[in-house]
């Protein structure tokens, strides 16, 4: 495993050896793609930190945005490292542009770069605040993936951080972007089912405590980096939460990091998925920025869904929204006068004159190459405005996400005042790892 003194190494490399690399970049008045010239006005150059699968799904979003440059980027895996460059240079060539694709273990050293307008995060949750909160002091603007971070503290602390440094930040909920959810979304707000009394969303279930058998970690890999402030001793390496690669032959990842599904990791369905239909329910019934104000786990005293009470008596529950398909994610909202039921590639409403010919049907998006969320982040970036997923959104989301977990671990209902962000009365609540945790040394938030 690599100590943290390659760190030095790594910048007197960034500094003798990347200076006449980012001069190319930097001093030509435009550049061009396919023989089109985009003025440096509109050139927008990307790092990405984070190169799993994710990563890579957000760079084919990115790489067909015109005006958009990929420079550098940076992974605790030296192999997905590898794997990025690749990629990277063999895109940057077909396109005409300059061909080279720098590579960094500590993510400092690439927020250093001067030619980087901003970061795509794809890290493993726990990472997201700190490489989220160092971008914006390094004045980048920011693409990280949902959930936006792993505890509420956190999400609180990165709106701060984007806000004082006034950057850019698009939470990757992609279904933000999708037309079948824009329409849902607009149909609910103009009351085209009347008064919305309940929404059902399905998710999927909580996470379970963490029980991988601990495996050798790969040399390849710095698993101590990859812990960064995480503090839970039961966590050890295992290749399901740090998926492994080869180049040759290229084997790229089975599955998603597992990480996801382990509580001392990460929130499991409730966030993973809770971070795309919680969010559009959130945004149909005007909640951005809030959220309910009562969690009630399933389980209690007969409650057969996790249940969530808004102070205008709206309830969301966890549960199925189509009849026929228990375990599909998707959204029920249920008003005074019909349904509306959405999901990825799917809109139907109770009453049919109030959709489009063929729109139940629509094909269902590439969401994992979900090109328009992207572009609306890179148009952000250009005119300096708020996306359309901003850091608030993502924040309220995340927070209703880790309150449901909360909730659910502690068998208990939880109350919540999304005015003061605090919970009621409520001391074990507050004390939950959930809310806050103190991360592990040298880290700090």
């Amino acid at each position: 495993m690599k100590k943290n003194t390659n760190r030095k190494m790594n910048r007197r490399e960034f500094i003798g050896l990347s200076a006449l690399g980012l001069a190319g970049l930097t001093i030509l008045p435009s550049w061009s793609i396919n023989g089109i010239r985009i003025p440096p006005s509109d050139r927008v150059v990307l790092g990405f930190i984070g190169l799993g699968q994710q990563g890579l799904s957000d760079f084919s979003s990115f790489s067909s945005v015109p005006g958009v440059q990929v420079v550098a980027g940076c992974d605790v895996d030296q192999l997905k490292q590898q794997r990025f460059k690749k990629r990277v240079e063999g895109w940057q060539a077909s396109k005409s542009m300059p061909v080279r694709c720098d590579l960094y273990e500590f993510y400092e050293d690439l927020l250093e770069r001067k030619d980087i307008d901003a970061v795509s995060i794809a890290t493993p949750d726990h990472w997201h605040a700190l490489t989220t909160i160092h971008a914006c002091q390094a004045k980048k603007d920011v693409y990280v993936q949902k959930p936006l971070a792993y505890t509420i503290t956190e999400g609180l602390a990165m709106v701060k951080a984007v806000r004082d440094n006034k950057c850019v930040l698009q939470i990757g909920s992609q279904q933000r972007s999708g037309k079948e959810f824009q329409t849902a979304i607009e149909l609910v707000q103009k009351g085209a089912i009347g008064h919305i009394e309940k929404i059902y969303a399905k998710v999927g279930a909580p996470p379970t405590p963490f029980n991988l058998e601990e495996q050798p970690v790969p040399p390849t890999l710095n698993f101590n980096k990859w812990l960064g402030p995480l503090t839970d001793p039961k966590i050890h390496y295992h290749p399901d939460i740090c998926p492994v690669i080869s180049l040759n032959p290229e084997q790229n990842e089975k599955l998603w990091g597992a990480w996801r599904w382990y509580r001392e990791t990460g929130n499991g369905y409730t966030a993973d998925w809770g971070a795309h239909m919680f969010d559009i329910a959130q945004a149909a019934i005007g909640m951005d920025g809030s959220g309910p104000c009562e969690f009630i786990p399933a389980g209690y005293n007969g409650t057969k869904y996790l249940t969530m009470k808004y102070k205008n008596g709206i309830e969301m529950t966890e549960q199925p929204y189509l009849d026929d398909n228990a375990g599909a994610q998707g959204i029920r909202f249920i008003g005074t006068k019909g349904w509306i039921k959405v999901a990825r590639g799917y809109l139907d409403c109770s009453d049919k004159s109030l959709l489009s010919k063929n729109e139940k049907k629509q094909d269902g998006q590439k969401y994992e190459i979900s090109s328009p969320h992207m572009q609306n982040f890179v148009d952000a970036v250009r005119k300096r405005t708020d996306p359309i997923a901003p850091v608030e959104v993502g924040c309220s989301t995340n927070t209703l996400c880790c309150l449901a977990n909360i909730a659910t671990e502690l068998q208990r209902p939880v109350k919540w005042n999304p005015a003061t962000l605090s919970f009621v009365d409520d001391p074990e609540a507050a004390a939950h790892r959930l809310y806050h945790y103190e991360y592990r040394k040298p880290y700090s938030l």
